[in-house]
């Protein structure tokens, strides 16, 4: 069924209070696709519509529920709701939701929270909100080297039901990650079969303080579904798991993609942003490259004079460059995007800025002898542009290449510049590239005019 009438079908039986039937539809959907529902409902209709769901499913729900809307349920929860709610979500999650949450919120979800959970949130949150420390969930099952495959079966059906995942399991010897064994393992063992005999030594993990993004790209190389996460003496204090992976891979990327665009990011969905923010998100920028842009008003200024004693090249100035500015955005966005999956790493710059002097040379000349082709037979010939001559093409065909070839290096090597000294590449992305290259090929332009024009 479409998401969308799948909304109409739940709201049309609401509004008739078919309760029965309602809970019988919502009670057989996904978690994923009764927030959606919940989301688009309003603000009364939401609260009523979470209410008739059953207690696991509920909370499985509230877990996709976007930020505001889990504000709005919060608020109009008792005690005892948000207590059955909290009870029921990972931790994970939990911290993630107090992150979200205004102060007042946050008190309110800490107050109806046992002792061992607050201490247990409070730890969590006290590591950097960009670090593994802060994405995991101490909700894993662990086993001792010793055990049998029939002891850690019962363990397993013990605890498993409020863990975040069982199909992985850490070995740990005095809270040591030592190995992993998975649940495959377990499941083609014998009972009597030891955990240290079947047990993977060679475990990847990742430590408190390694960056979100860095977890997530190794959990996506290693096709993982959880990777543990260990302290400075190798203690294991809690895992990652796929799914909290994606979501920092698909923030990752529309980060970038923002900054690639000339925006400030925002972690709002679009049709959650007010129009006064979404301009204060576009403005810095644009504002930025406005003024930056006036360098290259000023060497059209400069060089007026020689404009006026050949008026033909201004027409070229646009095509130019457009040209340059497309391929050092081509050559950005390409590195950004290695840098990102880590592909590329900044010992290769060398590499990198070798491999983009031969792409520019083809294409420059490529772009040239095209151009070259069109000035002559269809601006000369076809539309009878007597100014255009076989030296104007050669002015305008050379720029041409050398826009290329700057283009291409800068685009290149600027984004491994900023990752080299700390900065998002992503900054150093087409519209910042594209002003840069726009002031070098007007100078170079007007130079080769100078040059083989003799104005």
């Amino acid at each position: 069924m479409e998401q969308t009438s799948l909304f109409e079908v739940v709201m049309s039986l609401y509004r008739q209070r078919k309760l029965p039937e309602l809970k019988t539809i919502l009670s057989q959907l996904n978690p994923a696709d009764i927030a959606n529902i919940i989301e688009n409902a309003e603000g009364r209709d939401a609260i009523a519509l979470f209410r008739l769901l059953p207690k696991e499913l509920a909370t499985e729900a509230f877990a996709y529920i976007d930020s505001e809307q889990q504000e709005q349920l919060i608020l109009a929860f008792t005690d005892r709701e948000l207590r059955e709610v909290i009870d029921e979500l990972f931790l994970d999650d939990t911290v993630d939701l107090i992150e979200e949450m205004p102060a007042n919120i946050v008190n309110r979800i800490l107050k109806n929270t046992d002792p061992k959970t607050r201490a247990q949130i409070n730890e969590l949150l006290a590591y950097p909100d960009d670090s593994a420390g802060s994405l995991m969930t101490p909700e894993y099952v662990y086993l001792k080297p010793d055990m049998t495959v029939e002891e850690s079966f019962a363990k397993i059906r013990a605890v498993g039901v409020v863990k975040e995942t069982i199909y992985t399991c850490y070995v740990t010897e005095e809270r040591k990650l030592v190995g992993v064994v998975s649940l495959l393992d377990l499941l083609t063992a014998s009972y009597e079969t030891v955990i240290g005999d079947i047990m993977d030594t060679n475990v990847i993990s990742v430590n408190t303080k390694d960056d979100k993004e860095v977890v997530a790209t190794t959990l996506a190389k290693y096709d993982l579904l959880a990777i543990p996460v260990v302290d400075g003496e190798n203690r294991m204090v809690g895992i990652v798991t796929v799914d909290d992976a994606i979501d920092v891979l698909q923030d990752e990327n529309t980060e970038d993609i923002e900054k690639m665009a000339a925006i400030v990011p925002t972690d709002k969905p679009y049709f959650k942003t007010g129009i006064f923010e979404t301009f204060l998100k576009r403005i810095p920028w644009l504002l930025l490259l406005m003024v930056s842009a006036t360098f290259t008003g000023m060497i059209i200024t400069g060089f007026e004079s020689k404009l006026a004693a050949s008026v033909v090249l201004t027409a070229f100035i646009p095509m130019l460059m457009d040209t340059g500015g497309n391929a050092g955005g081509q050559a950005s966005v390409t590195i950004i995007r290695g840098l990102s999956l880590g592909d590329i790493e900044k010992r290769d710059v060398l590499r990198v800025i070798w491999k983009e002097i031969r792409v520019a040379v083809i294409c420059g000349a490529t772009l040239a002898v095209v151009n070259f082709g069109k000035m002559m037979l269809i601006d000369k010939l076809l539309l009878g542009n007597s100014a255009i001559t076989v030296t104007v093409a050669a002015v305008v065909c050379l720029t041409m290449v050398v826009a290329v070839f700057i283009a291409k290096i800068i685009g290149c090597s600027l984004p491994i510049l900023a990752k080299a000294i700390g900065f998002d590449p992503a900054v150093m992305a087409s519209p910042f590239i594209t002003t840069i290259v726009d002031a070098v090929t007007l100078l170079a332009y007007f130079m080769i005019a100078q040059a083989l024009l003799h104005i």
